[in-house]
Order: C-alpha cells, then structure tokens, then sequence
C-alpha cells in the first residue's frame, strides 16, 4: 500500500514539474517579480541603509505567496473545470499524492525564488548576516508558503478557472500591499495598520524581521500565535470545500 502511494506520488509530482516547465508564463512572473521589486527598492532607489535588510525579510514573504496561491489556486480550478480533479478523486489513495506534489512543487519553486533573493542580496545588495542567521531566515520563509497554500487550495476547490484567476490575483495584491511587504505599516494610516494585523502577510513579516533582528519592537509570541489561529481555521476551511468537492 505504502509503496502504491509512493510511486503515486512521485508520478504525480513529475507530472507537476513537467506542467510548470511547461508555462514559462507562470515560472517567469514567478520568480522574477519578487527579485525584480527587492532589486529596485533594495538597491536602486534604498532610501536608507537599512532597507536591502529589512526588504529582503518582507519580500521573501512576497517570494513565497506568489508560487502557493497562483499554483493551487488557479491550478486547482483550471483541473476541476476540466474534469482531471473528478478523475484523480477517483482512482483510490490518489488524494494524498494530488495534493502531496502540488505541495512539493510549490516548495521548490517558493525555495528557487528565494534562492534568487538571497543571491542577489548578498552579492548586490551588500546585505551580511551569519551564516545561522541566513539559514534560521530561509527555514521561516519556506514555512511561511503553508498559509499560503491552504488559501490558494480554497480558491481553488469553490471557484471556477475565471474567477479563481481574478480572486488569486486580487488577494495576492491585496495580501503584499496592505500587509506591509511593499511598504512597511508604520508609513500607513492608523486604521490601514491595524487592518494589516488581519493579514497573514503581517505577521509572516514580522517573524521574519525578527529573525532578522530588523530595528523595532516585536512580539514573537503573539505573531506566532495568531498565524497558528489563522493556519488552523484555513485548514478547516481548506478540508470543507475539500470534502465539498469528493461529494460533489
């Protein structure tokens, strides 16, 4: 049975791979836009010395929820307006490696992206951490994509292909400018920075530049917290419309 699932699995996530080599129209916007904003803000116009640090802890968040919402959300629906998802459901113990190689394949391409970053900070931004502190902020961004996938399987599990492409773009603009990725929430209004504690983007954000050890006050515990309240009500949201969907 183990071995069934196995081989399911890698199957299914070949398949994944093969899909997205496939769609240069996805790979490029994906893993050029964020290095390609962190490169302008970062190094072009910086403003200050401080941010190519404090922007390489925001838009690695930014890195990461572009590839777990446009990848499963528009993916996902595009599969059940097709009928695919009906097919995969019904062949047995397919579920678990459906979504097991979308997961993978996220995860690479959340991690190449932040790669890219990475390289581009240290080598053209001048930014310089410790080599724990380097690692300790690569292991939250690559956490921080999970939110993002049960928001991108949500999408796509209720909406059609249409307004799944319309609804993923509108809540990722949304998430990365009122979340403070782009800007950070102290240059907001009163009312727009206590919106963004709403947000996962803020949060997410805000662990990471307390990894960073980025100049200003942050409650750890509490960041942490509220993204374990917000992670397990999408869950639950993530396993209805899933449920929703094999009784369909």
């Amino acid at each position: 049975m183990m071995s069934r699932i196995l081989h399911s699995f890698v199957l299914e996530t070949g398949a994944e791979l093969l899909k997205a080599l496939r769609a240069p129209e996805f790979i490029f916007p994906t893993l050029g836009m964020p290095v390609a904003f962190y490169s302008l803000f970062a190094i072009m116009i910086p403003g200050s010395s401080n941010n190519p640090d404090y922007l390489l802890a925001t838009y690695g968040v930014f890195a990461v929820m572009g590839p777990a919402i446009f990848g499963f959300g528009i993916s996902v629906a595009n599969e059940r307006d097709k009928g695919w998802l009906d097919l995969k459901l019904a062949a047995p113990s397919l579920g678990f490696s459906y979504i097991a190689a979308k997961v993978c394949s996220t995860l690479l391409f959340s991690s190449l992206s932040l790669v890219i970053i990475y390289l581009v900070a240290g080598f053209a931004a001048g930014v310089v951490l410790p080599q724990p502190t380097w690692a300790l902020l690569l292991t939250t961004h690559i956490l921080a994509t999970f939110p993002f996938i049960l928001i991108g399987l949500i999408i796509g599990f209720i909406f059609n292909a249409n307004a799944a492409i319309a609804i993923s773009n509108v809540i990722f603009l949304a998430f990365a400018a009122l979340g403070g990725l782009w800007i950070p929430i102290m240059l907001f209004p009163q009312s727009m920075q206590s919106f963004a504690h709403f947000l996962p983007t803020f949060h997410l954000s805000e662990i990471a530049l307390y990894v960073l050890g980025a100049p200003g006050e942050r409650d750890l515990n509490y960041h942490i917290l509220i993204i374990a309240i917000m992670s397990l009500v999408l869950l639950a949201a993530t396993a209805f419309a899933w449920s929703k969907q094999r009784n369909h």
